[in-house]
């Protein structure tokens, strides 16, 4: 983390990037250490949401790559329950992508949006606003932890 924190907004994207991946890692702890930094927020905010949209659009148009029978031969996933996870996934649409940020399934819900070929507009929409909302959210709670670790200094 110390390396990403170094880097500034490279730093900050690139962990925003990975943190959209499988790759387990904490973009806000970047985020939040720029922040008590006195980095501008709403340059790091911005820096921090493409970052992870970039990330999570990636996982989405890998799980486009996918195909039925490999999730037939490896997985043992028969194509009818496959048919029917896909209607309730497309009963969602896009909207379903607000949710990638949520740390473990996030990803899986991207990779699943792509495999399914959900519109990848509405997906790039909607994972957006998720990924902004989050990181909007976290700048708020570590403004207001550094104001209660002021407050007991």
């Amino acid at each position: 983390m110390e390396t990403y924190i170094a880097w500034g907004y490279l730093g900050l994207f690139l962990a925003s990037f990975l943190a959209a991946t499988v790759i387990p890692l904490s973009s806000e702890i970047v985020l939040t250490a720029l922040l008590a930094n006195h980095y501008p927020i709403a340059l790091s905010l911005t820096i921090a949401t493409l970052g992870n949209w970039l990330g999570g659009m990636s996982s989405y148009f890998l799980g486009r790559l996918g195909r039925w029978q490999v999730l037939e031969r490896y997985f043992g996933v028969s194509k009818s329950r496959v048919e029917t996870f896909k209607k309730r996934i497309e009963n969602w649409g896009g909207f379903l992508a607000f949710f990638c940020w949520l740390p473990i399934v996030g990803d899986i819900i991207a990779i699943g949006l792509g495999f399914f070929k959900i519109e990848w507009l509405k997906v790039g929409f909607w994972m957006l606003v998720g990924k902004a909302i989050r990181y909007m959210i976290w700048a708020v709670v570590s403004y207001w932890g550094f104001s209660l670790l002021q407050f007991h200094f």
